[in-house]
């Protein structure tokens, strides 16, 4: 199975104890999250920053790339969409077990958007230990009447979301919420006013401070 690449930024101490993954959405790649590193790092610094690409290139926009089609925005077949998310949360599997003998979960940080999101609520939920949190920008959890009874790993959950989101409507943020809530997940909300479908100050600084509280940053 083909191994996930991409951009990454070591540890602004020179000595990383943790490690953040970024997991970009539909039509980007790494970089388009990497970025985030130079606003948090500062205040984490002795965390390092992973943003891989998803495999496939994107349908719409064959520069960047995607974890799976979207039939509404692609043309794509339900049927083709889910073949390609089954292998895509298996890729994601597979080289998070091989970030795992760098940093350990308890120590790792999944954050996501948009279609990134997806993955790290699907993958991350169902692994066989837990990650320090996940952190959702702007995006959904995928078949939520399944996660009571396929969650593995109960691992606290930030959710992140405009309310002008024309993307992925913020009705999403609260069907997951009560998803998570309801199968046991410590889950917290914050929905960003007059924010679209991207990643505004108030909701970084919340998703800063819910990692530094995760990993047990120091002041």
């Amino acid at each position: 199975m083909p191994d996930l690449s991409g951009p990454e930024r070591p540890a602004a101490s020179g000595a990383a104890d943790s490690l953040v993954i970024l997991l970009h959405g539909y039509g980007a790649d790494g970089n388009d999250l990497i970025g985030l590193a130079d606003p948090l790092a500062p205040h984490l610094p002795d965390t390092a920053f992973l943003a891989p690409n998803a495999p496939d290139p994107c349908a719409n926009n064959p520069a960047g790339f995607q974890w799976f089609p979207i039939p509404h925005l692609d043309g794509s077949t339900e049927a083709e969409s889910f073949l390609a998310a089954g292998k895509s949360f298996a890729m994601l599997n597979a080289w998070l077990d091989g970030v795992a003998k760098r940093f350990p979960p308890e120590r790792t940080i999944l954050v996501g958007f948009s279609q990134g999101t997806m993955m790290a609520l699907q993958v991350g939920l169902r692994r066989e230990t837990a990650f320090a949190g996940i952190v959702g920008f702007s995006g959904r959890l995928l078949r939520p009447e399944r996660l009571a009874t396929e969650m593995t790993s109960p691992t606290p959950v930030l959710l992140v979301h405009g309310d002008a989101d024309p993307m992925v409507p913020v009705g999403h943020l609260g069907e997951a919420a009560d998803a998570l809530t309801a199968a046991g997940v410590e889950t917290y909300t914050h929905v960003s006013q007059g924010v679209g479908h991207s990643i505004a100050p108030d909701g970084l600084g919340l998703a800063l401070r819910f990692i530094r509280d995760r990993l047990g940053a120091k002041t």
